[in-house]
């Protein structure tokens, strides 16, 4: 790399042999309506609930040090966003919860 140059990121990945399984929890838009309810007849805003607000990745492979974090420790999962590991957590397997999405640069590019 020239010396001119910046390194804006590194990728790090893991090999699946050497890593850990965790669950990883995506979570999106609690309503699908901006304002809940408001459409609805009897004003009912439990009708506007999003049923896909959660994907839950039962089969997301995580590097062996992350096994170390404790409760509420926040860390970036590539291209994914940064996540926080859940009380509902145990030694064998490791829950994480998405708490913020990324910006996505090369979609915005693409448009």
């Amino acid at each position: 790399m020239p010396d001119n140059e910046k390194v804006k990121g590194i990728v790090h990945w893991v090999s699946e042999p050497h890593s850990l399984p965790a669950t990883v929890r995506l979570y999106d838009r609690l309503f699908s309506a901006a304002e809940p309810g408001a459409d609805q007849p009897d004003g009912d805003f439990l009708r506007d609930i999003n049923p896909a607000s959660l994907t839950e990745l039962a089969g997301a492979r995580i590097e062996p040090g992350a096994a170390a974090y404790g409760v509420g420790d926040r860390v970036q999962f590539e291209r994914m966003g940064y996540f926080a590991l859940d009380p509902d957590s145990t030694d064998d397997q490791p829950v994480f919860n998405r708490i913020v999405t990324l910006r996505d640069n090369w979609a915005k590019g693409t448009k």
